[in-house]
């Protein structure tokens, strides 16, 4: 797996501590509202953040550390994280508060394996001090750290709930703006135009799928202007000669288009490590179950990680794949189902089922 496959997070927003917790090709978290599912992707967005070398831009933008420490600093000292990918790879870093309300790693570590040229393996590493800003843009010299960048590069928060009259994935864009699908959609139609170009076989299953849900729906149009810019078109069967705009379009069908495109792109392009905030916000349950079938497709070469509060979306998975959350003593728990814990229940009930009679925890107390 080329994902998180551990990590142990102390100390960010609910999460007091989770130590050593293992991560597979699916995970899929459930639980109340204000458990801590978004905080545990929140921490990821923060990874991502620190790679792009914008941390201290995004923490004044949640608040300050105050908001991003567990219970502020009067209650904890620090933020600590580990990430493992693979068997040795791993990133560290430790964040602490400041008077002047920055945070700054007091503590950061990057974990990779040299060999030797006999074969035989040695640890390697790198450390900082102080700084406000990771160092996870300048590993790039060693082939190791080489390669633990791209995995933390490859990690990516997608967030497609904007689809009000101003959501970029409704704006004109740049037609070369095609490097990657942007996490926000903000890029969709020419990343579109790109994958039907050079990925026939991938635009048409995106195509095929979203008639699925949308059986009005029959194609994509692609025109740029004099200023090569390009914004999403589509047709309506029964009427080709008529292009309308995304704004045509309702804000579940327009959710799922871009749903598709991240989970049917080709493999090649598609991030090592996938993670989506309830994915199913305005989507009809037929929508949702097709949607899970996507997400198990995806599983099979990716890593996805992504929470819900939909019982469709939970009926179509095994009870591996899933995470409750649950709030106690005022910190964020997880855990993952165990089908054999659960077996005489599956029996009778479903997953969904015992989520909403609460066998599972993951519900309002």
């Amino acid at each position: 797996m080329a994902g998180v496959t551990k990590l142990t997070i102390a100390g960010f927003k609910s999460i007091r501590k989770l130590r050593d917790f293992e991560l597979r090709n699916l995970n899929v978290l459930i639980g109340a509202n204000g458990a801590g599912k978004s905080n545990f992707i929140g921490l990821f967005r923060m990874l991502a953040e620190m790679y792009e070398g914008r941390f201290q831009l995004y923490v004044r933008q949640q608040g300050g550390p105050d908001t991003l420490l567990h219970f502020s600093r009067k209650a904890t000292d620090a933020i600590r994280a580990e990430f493992y990918f693979g068997d040795w790879d791993h990133y560290t870093f430790e964040l602490v508060p400041t008077n002047d309300n920055r945070l700054i790693f007091a503590r950061e570590n990057s974990g990779f394996l040299l060999h030797k040229e006999d074969g035989e393996p040695i640890a390697g590493g790198t450390v900082s001090g102080t700084r406000d800003e990771s160092f996870l843009t300048q590993l790039v010299g060693e082939d190791r750290q080489g390669h633990l960048v791209s995995i933390v590069k490859g990690t990516r928060v997608y967030h497609f709930h904007d689809t009000g009259e101003k959501a970029k994935v409704k704006q004109s864009h740049a037609l070369n703006d095609t490097l990657r699908l942007k996490v926000d959609g903000a890029n969709l139609a020419a990343y579109l135009r790109m994958l039907k170009a050079e990925h026939a076989e991938s635009y048409r299953q995106i195509v095929d799928t979203i008639r699925m849900v949308a059986p009005f729906f029959d194609d994509f149009v692609f025109r740029s202007d004099a200023a090569s810019k390009i914004q999403l078109e589509w047709t309506e069967r029964g009427d080709p000669d008529t292009p309308f705009t995304a704004h045509a379009l309702s804000d579940g069908t327009l959710r799922f288009i871009c749903l598709s495109t991240l989970l049917l792109q080709p493999w090649d392009l598609m991030p090592a490590t996938i993670l989506i905030d309830e994915p199913e916000l305005g989507l009809h349950p037929y929508a949702i179950n097709l949607l899970a079938d996507l997400f198990k497709r995806a599983s099979e070469q990716k890593q996805l990680i992504v929470s819900t509060q939909s019982v469709e979306l939970l009926n179509r998975l095994d009870p591996e794949d899933v995470i409750v959350v649950d709030r106690k003593d005022n910190a964020s728990t997880f855990h993952r189902l165990d089908a054999t814990q659960l077996q005489d229940w599956l029996d009778d009930y479903s997953l969904g089922d015992l989520w909403k009679q609460n066998v599972l925890g993951g519900r309002p107390a």
